[in-house]
């Protein structure tokens, strides 16, 4: 499977779910990884791309699903971003746009990637994060509720695409997730509302997993207590 975005607060839970379970991993990351770190059965198989390059996402795409003994039969796309800014006739249009290349453009150029190989496996599944915001929005975020509203727009598209050929698509739609990063961000806040980053891990690995079978282009609330 090809899980990206791996090494932050959610990414990092996500992998050690899959491995627990017995999935290759390949794991993307912005920096060369450590090549002292493990790889194999016990750990992820790391990967530096940068996921909004179309070259680097295929070369990620085929790493993926470059062993006969695991063919490719998940994708989870993690790698988005958060900015706050003004309200809409405040905010600069490069702002704007920079939280559709951030959130969307990756999901849509490594969920097109995956899809053949996936297809030619037999069917399997993708998984995109979402947010709660594209749903419920706030102020002074039009560009990250846009971008996320967008995800939530490409995964039910894929899904309709491809039932046919056997390849689910569903999204998550975390609140705020309990990561180091956002505890420094919101240190007043009460963190026991957020939601686990290991919570969300579960239900990841259930949509991407035999067991969610029946299910394609939900929409899946992971809010813990938010």
């Amino acid at each position: 499977m090809l899980v990206t975005g791996a090494t932050g607060g959610l990414g990092t839970a996500v992998s050690a779910a899959f491995v627990a379970a017995g999935w290759r991993v390949v794991a993307t990351q912005r920096q060369q990884p450590d090549p002292t770190g493990g790889t194999g059965v016990n750990a992820p198989v790391r990967i530096a791309a940068d996921l909004t390059d179309p070259q680097e996402v295929a070369r990620a795409a085929e790493v993926a699903a470059g062993d006969p003994e695991a063919p490719l039969r998940a994708v989870v796309n993690l790698v988005g971003g958060y900015a706050s800014g003004g309200l809409v006739h405040e905010t600069p249009v490069a702002d704007f746009e920079r939280m559709l290349t951030l959130n969307l453009r990756p999901t849509h150029l490594v969920t097109r990637a995956a899809l053949p190989h996936l297809v030619a496996a037999g069917g399997g599944a993708v998984v995109c994060v979402a947010a709660r915001a594209a749903v419920a929005p706030f102020p002074g975020v039009a560009g990250y509720v846009t971008a996320k509203a967008a995800v939530l727009g490409f995964a039910s598209a894929v899904a309709v695409e491809y039932r046919s050929a056997g390849v689910r698509c569903n999204t998550v739609l975390p609140s705020v997730i309990d990561t180091p990063s956002n505890r420094d961000a919101m240190p007043d806040a009460d963190h026991t509302r957020w939601v686990d980053p290991a919570e969300i891990a579960s239900v990841v690995r259930f949509l991407a997993s035999d067991e969610s079978a029946p299910t394609s282009g939900a929409a899946v609330p992971v809010y813990g207590r938010a």
